[in-house]
């Protein structure tokens, strides 16, 4: 391992101060708006309130649901899973459906039955496996957070924040799969062991209605009232936004998501292609370059130190693959890990023997720097 350079965003090492706008937001009980790639807060409205969540409480089934399965697993739904109340994805006792279906099922339709019947494949229980989504918000550093079952249903011990919610969205956003299912809008599927087809519809108006929507979950109970987590990317730059009980919950969502794009502008810490190390065999120079480009949004007033630390072994030995992964970047914002680029051989390197790596991404990533500084 082996820092590269660091990355003055401006003259000022503080981080951009956290704004609080009365205007934002105010039909919600609590409110909050994040960078979704630092996790840094943008907006805030009693963010660390303790609140029912309702089906925004299925981002973590869903999370915790990938961890502990694969998507071609085949989960028998139990009669007790398909008489859950509320809202449905329609699977009936019996059914016989793939795992990845079902979170289709559980994110889309919001179904209360497609969440129990993921609890008990996994844990046996629904008990159980809240205590599997509890041990999550630990590792996510969620501190007031708990779960009671993977629906949403009322319970007193069950709650978030606002604040802890679009945590939980970020960690979702950065699992591939769920980040698919959260920006469909329409899925079918047939069930492994009947003819039955299986329609789910996404009830996220914000895909719709904003532009660069991505995602993520919607709820509603008596108690709770309208809850939604919402996410939307523009020029490389994603932000998440949260209400809890909130009435008017698109309008406000739209607002915060405006604001947040007008504070920020996309700054390529990466460039696709771009060389960062060479490497030498045989009297032969080849190129080891950026798999994708990264992109951290950035305050115009704000200074931050950001971080890109190579990983890429010493001990690389030919023959190695055009486009095979030699190592990889990592992205730290402000001392924390915050996104990874793959590092991948330019070129077919087909001599036998061991490589000797050079260091010419240092200067590459200096320029990058130069410019940032102007």
């Amino acid at each position: 391992m082996r820092k590269i350079v660091a990355l003055l965003c401006a003259a000022c090492l503080t981080a951009a101060p956290r704004t609080v706008c009365a205007a934002m937001a105010d039909s919600a009980k609590s409110a909050c708006v994040i960078n979704g790639t630092t996790g840094e807060v943008i907006f805030a409205k009693n963010e660390t309130e303790k609140l029912p969540m309702a089906s925004t409480t299925k981002i973590m089934t869903a999370i915790t649901a990938i961890d502990h399965s694969s998507p071609d697993e085949i989960v028998t739904v139990s009669a007790a899973a398909a008489s859950q109340e509320g809202s449905s994805a329609y699977i009936e006792p019996g059914m016989e459906v793939c795992m990845q279906d079902l979170l289709y099922g559980l994110m889309l339709n919001s179904g209360n039955d497609a969440a129990y019947a993921i609890a008990e494949h996994i844990s046996g229980s629904v008990e159980e496996f809240a205590e599997l989504m509890n041990k999550k918000t630990e590792e996510i550093g969620l501190n007031n957070t708990h779960f009671k079952n993977p629906s949403g249903l009322e319970d007193k011990e069950h709650y978030t924040t606002a604040l802890d919610l679009a945590l939980t969205a970020r960690r979702a956003m950065s699992i591939p799969a769920i980040r698919e299912i959260v920006g469909t809008q329409k899925y079918q599927t047939k069930t492994d062991n009947t003819d039955k087809v299986l329609y789910f519809s996404n009830h996220n108006k914000m895909l719709k209605m904003y532009e660069g929507a991505t995602g993520v979950k919607t709820g509603f109970t008596r108690a709770a009232g309208r809850c939604l987590v919402s996410s939307a990317k523009r020029d490389g730059m994603e932000f998440i936004a949260v209400t809890l009980c909130d009435p008017n919950d698109w309008k406000d969502h739209t607002e915060m998501l405006d604001y947040a794009f007008s504070k920020y502008y996309p700054k390529r810490i990466v460039e696709k292609g771009m060389t960062v190390k060479t490497a030498k065999i045989g009297g032969e120079k080849y190129a080891m370059t950026a798999a994708e480009d990264f992109v951290i949004p950035l305050r115009e007033s704000g200074g931050n130190t950001i971080d890109v630390i190579s990983h890429i072994s010493q001990d690389l030995a030919a023959p190695i693959n055009a486009g095979e992964k030699v190592g990889y970047l990592e992205i730290r914002y402000d001392g924390k890990t915050v996104g990874s680029v793959d590092v991948v051989s330019e070129s077919d390197i087909m001599e036998n023997g061991n490589i000797e790596i050079g260091n010419s991404f240092y200067a590459h990533f200096r320029r990058v720097t130069e410019k940032l500084l102007v």
